[in-house]
């Protein structure tokens, strides 16, 4: 409202009408609102520092997995060395690698080969 220099209006200004029923109402139903929006804001704010904590500990649970993993990719890496300098130390000596394979026949003279017995009247001519 605007503000006149009019001495009448100024004294209109610093008496209020007495408050009805309407306003009362209005008035408790302000309140309720604010106290539930207040309760639904504190609810909202341990939620995300729930979610907060769960992250930071999801991360550290991944953080340790991460340097286990790093430190079996170092130790395979290492044995992998290892086993390639005794594969190369052994090639030059390996007497299978430098001699001609053996026949198929003679590879699987040992083995002998159980071929099953078809009773079934329905595989036989």
């Amino acid at each position: 409202m605007p503000h006149s220099s009019d001495s009448s209006d100024s004294s209109s200004f610093s008496q209020s009408p007495p408050p009805s029923k309407q306003d009362s109402s209005d008035d408790m139903r302000k309140v309720q609102r604010r106290e539930k929006n207040r309760i639904a804001a504190q609810k909202s704010c341990l939620r995300q520092t729930q979610k907060a904590d769960t992250l930071h500990l999801e991360s550290e649970d991944l953080e340790r997995q991460n340097a286990a993993l790093r430190r079996e990719i170092k130790q395979l890496t290492e044995e992998m060395k290892h086993f390639a300098s005794m594969l190369s130390s052994h090639e030059p000596l390996c007497s299978i690698l430098t001699s001609p394979p053996p026949p198929p026949e003679v590879l699987y003279a040992t083995h002998s080969f159980h071929q099953p017995h078809i009773s079934s009247p329905r595989f036989q001519h």
